[in-house]
């Protein structure tokens, strides 16, 4: 969808909203951007302008269950004679209630069950008090994005459905069942089944899962299981065990691919100090496959030694499968007064590839340096500017320039 026929929709949906209900509340954020970078499809620098709306329209009706959200992008390339281009992420209406029993929704936005998600033009129902399980069903058009527009054929279409358990105040179970159809394609090229959890036990643990599994490849894509400890309320422990294995459409030619699943397991603690200081450490053991594996070392804090100055600080070591790595972030943020905040940064990195000829270890540095400033209320501009030193630049400078208004 073009960037002209993106915000006729907003701006349509806002003037219609406003002409049929006086009572409607309009709210959002308009947020005007300028971004310089150098593109690397063309290796120039590249200049542009955008607008963000977020538009919130509420209170549409007498009873308040009737709303509209909407979020939209347009860009215009200023010096590379890539033109206009624009992006309508959602617009959608939304009522809530109907028979105290269902909750609607109709439009383009972004749908997410435990078997999958997707952004769609269709429609999704939530239907609740009922019982113990609540049900949503939704199903309508893929919405695929590209770098210069949507990429989504006749025939891209979607469908979901998943059940919740409710009234249960410690447990959260969800089962689902997502698939996705292509162009011209006579059945589904991709059909999930998913499922999350999540448990609450003696105020202190938590457990939770997730997963995945993919009836055409009969293969679980991912699995994600962890438990997370509570000794103190200073204190979290978290252990995690994850499992990847990439899956493709039925019809992609990737399918006939051989692949190997990844996993890992993470163990990390976080640990505040006090007001002032909070430390965190973690390890991370990832397995690609073919006895090919990786250790990854990782410590940080957040130190504020006076109340307008915080510093975040990381470490890393990586050692295994393609190569290794060390290094270090620093960023410092300092509230100079109520309306205006500073910031800097800093990173280096010291890594080898093992799929690389080199003549030794390389370096990657990384600065950056911004502002924030609340010039009212409801506005606000900020900048950063980035400078990247690494083996493919000596200098690769990027910045951008922001403008938000709240209405």
């Amino acid at each position: 969808m073009g960037i002209k026929r993106s915000l006729r929709m907003l701006l349509c949906a806002a003037l219609l909203s406003a002409t049929t209900a006086g009572a409607a509340e309009i709210h959002g954020r308009s947020s005007t951007q300028f971004v310089w970078f150098n593109n690397i499809f063309n290796d120039r620098n590249q200049s542009e302008i955008a607008e963000y709306l977020h538009l919130n329209i509420t209170k549409i009706d007498d009873a308040g269950k009737f709303s509209i959200y909407g979020y939209g992008r347009g860009s215009q390339d200023l010096n590379n004679g890539e033109g206009l281009n624009g992006r309508l992420y959602y617009l959608y209406g939304d009522y809530r209630g109907l028979f105290d029993k269902m909750d609607i929704k109709v439009g383009r936005q972004f749908t997410n069950i435990a078997a999958g998600n997707a952004i769609i033009d269709g429609g999704q129902i939530d239907l609740r008090n009922i019982g113990p399980v609540a049900f949503t069903v939704l199903g309508g058009r893929n919405v695929i994005f590209g770098l210069d527009g949507e990429l989504s054929h006749e025939g891209d279409y979607v469908f979901g459905v998943a059940g919740n358990l409710t009234g249960f105040k410690h447990t959260d179970l969800e089962l689902g069942y997502f698939a996705k159809w292509g162009a011209g394609s006579d059945g589904p090229v991709r059909e999930t089944l998913g499922g999350t959890f999540k448990q609450y036990l003696f105020n202190n643990l938590k457990l939770y899962a997730n997963t995945r599994y993919d009836l055409d490849s009969e293969v679980f894509s991912e699995v994600l299981a962890g438990v997370k400890y509570f000794p103190m309320a200073k204190l979290v422990l978290t252990g995690e065990w994850y499992q990847s294995y990439p899956v493709f459409d039925a019809d992609s030619i990737y399918a006939v691919f051989a692949v190997n699943r990844y996993q890992e397991g993470v163990f990390r603690a976080d640990y505040t100090i006090n007001d002032m200081i909070s430390v965190n450490a973690g390890y991370n053991r990832q397995d690609y496959g073919d006895d090919s594996t990786a250790d990854v070392y990782q410590i940080g804090g957040r130190i504020r030694p006076i109340e307008p100055l915080l510093v975040n600080l990381s470490y890393d070591k990586r050692h295994g499968y393609k190569g290794s790595l060390a290094g270090g972030i620093i960023d410092v943020f300092y509230q100079v007064t109520k309306e205006l905040e500073r910031a800097a940064g800093f990173q280096y990195d010291v890594y080898t590839r093992e799929d690389i000829v080199t003549t030794g270890d390389e370096i990657a540095r990384k600065y950056w340096g911004g502002a924030k400033y609340q010039l009212a209320k409801n506005m606000s501009a900020s900048i950063r500017i980035q400078d990247d030193v690494n083996r493919r630049f000596n200098d690769d400078w990027q910045g951008r320039f922001v403008f938000n208004y709240d209405f």
